[in-house]
């Protein structure tokens, strides 16, 4: 089976959280029922800011740098692996599938199901579900809307982080204005690429009157020049009972055609739109 969609940019983790949320709200039960996205990263302490880059600059070079990398990133192919183990009211539940992912510039990406096995009822409502939700959280209007940049959130410095691999500035995320598909958290962005590599956050506003919270932790891995999912986890309860855990693992990213990424040299990016200087006159 295949499913094809354009799309210019990845889907924002949020808005498939928040589907695939409701997704298993139907499935499991018609009320009830809470999502918690769990990291599997350590976390490390977060040191007081230094005196290197400003939030909003860091934010500036971060929005800059996501755009030079979609741009630059015209074709790859990986491997995802669906699983949900779900025990309690009203049936336990388990199954997992395997998917193919074909991206090819600028707007084309193909799922393959390679594999599946386990509940059917999961297969058919959960899984090809959230690749659904996925593609359409793709769509121009919805990236608009999601996009992590000023249009749609504000920026504060939290601190700093480091851990054997790599420095990172910590940012305190909110956004302007109430939307499901909206979160606020942190966000861990590398201080060399300017990339986000981990993400822990909640959707602005409740998806549903049932949902007690979704607590959304994505990681991110660095593959080639370009970063690309690596995992998520999520622990759901219900509140009569019941406990699903689900895993999208992200493997085996081949790119097979890109453009160099052009790096951000700190304090060179600067500053968000609204407040960079403008050019001396010729």
């Amino acid at each position: 089976m295949k499913q094809r969609k354009t799309n210019k940019s990845v889907s924002s983790p949020v808005r498939t959280c928040v589907w695939t949320h409701s997704i298993l709200l139907i499935l499991l039960m018609p009320s009830c029922f809470t999502i918690e996205l769990t990291a599997v990263a350590q976390r490390q302490e977060v040191s007081a800011p230094n005196n290197s880059l400003p939030a909003q600059e860091v934010a500036a070079s971060l929005v800059e740098m996501n755009l030079r990398r979609a741009q630059a990133l015209h074709t790859y192919h990986g491997t995802r692996i669906y699983r949900l183990e779900y025990r309690g009211f009203p049936s336990s539940r388990s199954a997992e599938m395997v998917v193919d992912v074909k991206y090819r510039a600028p707007a084309t990406k193909e799922f393959t199901i390679e594999s599946s096995e386990g509940s059917q009822l999961v297969i058919d409502k959960v899984f090809k579900k959230i690749l659904q939700a996925e593609q359409e959280a793709m769509a121009d209007e919805a990236q608009r809307l999601t996009t992590l940049n000023f249009d749609n959130y504000n920026f504060t410095m939290v601190g700093n982080e480091r851990n054997s691999m790599r420095s990172m500035y910590v940012l305190l995320v909110e956004p302007r204005r109430k939307d499901k598909f909206l979160f606020r958290g942190r966000v861990w962005v590398d201080d060399n690429d300017f990339a986000v590599v981990r993400l822990e956050a909640e959707p602005e506003k409740c998806p549903s009157f049932w949902t007690k919270n979704i607590e959304i932790k994505q990681l991110y891995m660095k593959v080639g020049e370009f970063w690309l999912p690596e995992q998520n986890h999520s622990i759901s309860t219900i509140r009569l009972g019941g406990r699903a855990e689900l895993t999208i693992e992200y493997r085996n990213y081949e790119i097979s055609a890109s453009d160099p990424v052009f790096g951000a040299t700190k304090g060179q990016i600067g500053l968000p739109p609204e407040n960079k200087p403008l050019p001396a006159a010729k």
